[in-house]
């Protein structure tokens, strides 16, 4: 593992086996138990495995336990950017069956109150881009007008049955299936974690909100994780000295070597929007532990490929 998130108070690499070990002398690869490249291969695999598994325990030691499971590819989370909507409606269900599909970590969600005091899943503050249907606030409408918009034929008629959908049927969907990145757009906290709570999903679940925010969360729910957005490094250091957050997030303009070095410092992880793919690998070399994204399944290629180069 060459990765930082593994280690987040070390800034460099440690070697994984010392002594002069190999795959060669630990699998007897090319003595008497392998005598081609199969074996090898196979072998590289277990090793990876093994390597990742214990990386994970050292971090969980020195992050308080985060209680999240490991990233299924690369070492890296990766989130799906308001679903898979790569000709699918953003922030639907199919969208974020999509992502549970395509094995993405987390699915990224917005969420806002409608005028009845029920919770949507919608980016904009209205509803004007998303249908023919209506225009205004989204919490000018009630659920069942929301309900009622055709917010899928914009993309295609093949979706045209496509729902605002709530946080109860995303709740339901995900569970399980995949992590959750909460966008709190426009909705109050203790309710919503009384929602998580009865769902038992405290740790299925990131809240991305603000840091003055990250004290009440705490309050109405002990399990639950928070990821405050410092915004310019010159903010981080507060915000790691008085929020203490397990997780913290941030964008591409934001995320330089030093700010990801800080944070792994204070046993923090780093969840970062990208900036397109050409901003992939260079959030790699600067360690990030998480990228958002809106081309999840290209992201996932591109781990997976820099799995098996590792494995050469």
């Amino acid at each position: 593992m060459d990765k930082a998130w593994a280690l987040p108070n070390r800034r460099k690499r440690s070697r994984p086996f010392s002594g002069g070990a190999t795959l060669d002398a630990l699998f007897d690869i090319g003595g008497r138990g392998g005598k081609n490249g199969f074996h090898r291969e196979v072998a590289n695999m277990c090793l990876m495995a093994l390597i990742g598994c214990m990386a994970w325990a050292m971090l969980a030691a020195g992050n308080d336990a985060l209680p999240l499971k490991p990233p299924k590819q690369g070492g890296v989370y990766v989130i799906a950017h308001r679903g898979v909507h790569d000709g699918i409606p953003e922030n639907t269900l199919p969208a974020y069956k999509k992502a549970i599909e395509i094995g993405a970590d987390f699915v990224e969600i917005d969420v806002r109150t409608t005028k009845d005091g029920h919770f949507v899943s919608i980016h904009n503050g209205e509803v004007n881009a998303y249908t023919k249907d209506a225009e205004g606030p989204v919490a000018s409408f009630t659920l069942e007008q929301l309900r009622a918009m055709d917010i899928g034929s914009r993309v295609g008629p093949q979706w045209k049955e496509a729902r605002i959908p709530t946080l109860e049927e995303i709740l339901e969907l995900c569970k399980g299936r995949i992590g959750i990145y909460l966008d709190l757009k426009n909705a109050p906290i203790p309710e919503l974690a009384r929602i998580v709570k009865a769902r038992g999903m405290e740790h299925e679940m990131v809240w991305y909100i603000g840091g003055s925010m990250a004290p009440l969360l705490r309050s109405e729910c002990p399990d639950c994780i928070a990821m405050p957005d410092p915004g310019p490094e010159m903010f981080l250091p507060g915000l790691l000295s008085t929020v203490k957050p397990r997780i913290v997030a941030t964008t591409w303009k934001h995320c330089s070597r030093t700010f990801v070095e800080k944070c792994h410092a204070s046993g923090a992880l780093v969840f970062c929007d990208d900036g397109g793919p050409e901003t992939w690998q260079p959030l790699l070399e600067r360690g990030v532990d998480g990228i958002q994204t809106d081309r999840p399944e290209e992201l996932i290629r591109l781990l997976g490929d820099r799995d098996k180069n590792r494995g050469r």
